[in-house]
């Protein structure tokens, strides 16, 4: 009697891969005219009860044809995007994307390697890709680094490979009880959070961060700083890292990274720059000279998802010294033994290089875009976009009703709205309500901050789609809006 082997040759492939080309070419047709359209669309919508409450149903216990769910994507998700690829999205500082970047993520999810060990293609894409960001910055070519999802990521490897390469400590085999003294590191107040997270996740704490003050264009304090490096050695702390920033996400301003770099090489501690928003702005002539530090730092973070407009997640992490970026991580268990030849053959893992040994298949899009555009359109792009924030600035100065709120510097424009005779609590109000009446309207998406304890509006522009035009069209609907209220 014949065995009935049908409950064993389960899968998830399709009954009929004829119908799911076609759902799949549906898929691309309405991204492309999404794309397309996206000018004449509303930034953002708010979520209807309806959809929350659709969206919150428990888990299927039986599965559905593929063409319902995706009009269920249609109708409950697709609508009610973030709005970053709009081109008048300029909250926070995320990039817009590009259709081959897609693609390329559509790509790179159909071959589905895990990059990070074996002798297959997308090792050497990776690979290469690394190479691209170093010659992108004039780091040597023996330097080494790695794609993460993001500059938090970026910024707490580097910082790993910092705190294990200090001195003689040994902190990787013996850990921070056993350093000599308490680590410190310094950067300034205007500093991502995210170097905080890393100094309590690396196990330095809170406290171990010295957070230095800014001049009045909000660039770091040199003669704060040397004053407090001094204070921690008379107290027999140990200064171990200075991390400056091309680019903080209030403002855009620039820390002095010459003299911050001195300064590392005077107490002999690393040198790191935070430049996940700022430091591809070093394309732009008008920047160069004032990042050119960046090619002397021990190491340096920066996102490949805001200026090089690529999809969502990647950074980049660069380590001067391969040697010491190895060290800090290598590891090679039974399971990962490498081979001479064969499928466990090729490359160095890059598991040794950081903390996933999972790792998608990232380096595809930047690969695709940075064939398909090349080093040069990036230039152009990012100084467009540093040109429309100065163009922004010069349309607040023109105006009586708005004040311009810090120094621009690279594509961040902060200002507000005044009115006569109003108190800073009212001009809060009143400001919180333009930058909610803007995008609850869907005409643009601004965030806010708080600059010397003032309500601002904030514009960060990495965007490939935005015009003048439209920051035309913003101050008009910001100055129409604020005399409707």
């Amino acid at each position: 009697m014949k065995k009935d082997t049908t409950a064993e040759n389960l899968t998830l492939d399709p009954e009929n891969w004829d119908a799911m080309r076609q759902l799949g070419h549906q898929m691309i047709d309405d991204l492309f005219d999404y794309w397309q359209n996206i000018r004449e669309e509303k930034i953002w919508k708010p979520i209807p009860a309806e959809v929350k409450e659709f969206l919150d149903q428990p888990l299927p216990e039986k599965g559905q044809n593929p063409d319902d769910v995706y009009r269920e994507f249609k109708q409950n998700i697709f609508p009610y995007n973030k709005g970053n690829v709009h081109p008048r999205f300029f909250a926070w500082i995320q990039g817009t994307g590009t259709p081959l970047g897609v693609l390329a993520d559509l790509l790179a999810s159909g071959m589905n390697p895990n990059v990070a060990i074996g002798e297959h293609s997308a090792m050497y894409v990776d690979r290469q890709v690394v190479n691209w960001c170093k010659e992108l910055m004039n780091f040597p070519a023996d330097a080494s680094g790695i794609l993460v999802s993001g500059g938090s990521m970026a910024n707490i490897t580097a910082l790993t490979v910092a705190r294990n390469s200090f001195l003689d400590e040994k902190i990787r085999g013996k850990g921070l009880k056993a350093a000599s003294s308490q680590l410190v590191l310094y950067c300034s107040v205007e500093t991502h959070s995210c170097i905080q997270k890393a100094a309590e996740v690396i196990g330095l704490g809170t406290e171990a961060v010295r957070k230095i003050g800014v001049n009045d264009q909000y660039e770091l304090d040199t003669y704060a700083l040397k004053a407090q490096i001094e204070l921690d050695i008379e107290a027999g702390l140990l200064p171990f890292c200075i991390v400056g920033t091309s680019g903080t996400v209030n403002t855009g301003a620039i820390d002095p990274l010459d003299e911050l770099l001195m300064i590392s090489k005077k107490y002999g501690m690393w040198f790191h720059i935070d430049g996940a928003y700022g430091a591809l702005a070093k394309l732009d002539p008008k920047y160069a000279g004032r990042l050119k530090a960046i090619e002397e730092a021990d190491s340096l973070a920066f996102d490949l998802h805001k200026w090089l407009y690529v999809p969502y997640e990647v950074g980049c992490s660069l380590i001067r010294n391969a040697k010491k970026h190895r060290e800090s991580f290598a590891i090679t268990p039974n399971y990962l033994i490498q081979e001479s030849r064969g499928l466990s053959g090729g490359l160095d893992s890059i598991n040794n290089y950081g903390f996933e040994l999972s790792r998608g298949f990232k380096a595809l899009k930047i690969w695709m875009s940075l064939k398909e555009h090349g080093r040069e359109k990036y230039a152009q792009m990012i100084a467009q976009n540093n040109r429309q924030a100065e163009y922004l600035a010069d349309l607040v100065n023109d105006s009586s009703e708005l004040e311009l709120m810090a120094p621009v510097s690279m594509s961040i424009t902060c200002f507000r709205m005044i009115k006569s005779g109003y108190s800073e609590s009212q001009l809060r109000d009143l400001n919180r309500e333009i930058l909610l009446r803007l995008q609850e309207e869907g005409i643009a998406s601004p965030s806010s901050t708080i600059l010397n304890g003032k309500y601002t509006l904030r514009v960060a522009n990495v965007n490939q789609r935005t015009r003048m035009e439209d920051m035309d069209l913003l101050v008009s609907e910001v100055l129409r809006i604020g005399a409707e209220i």
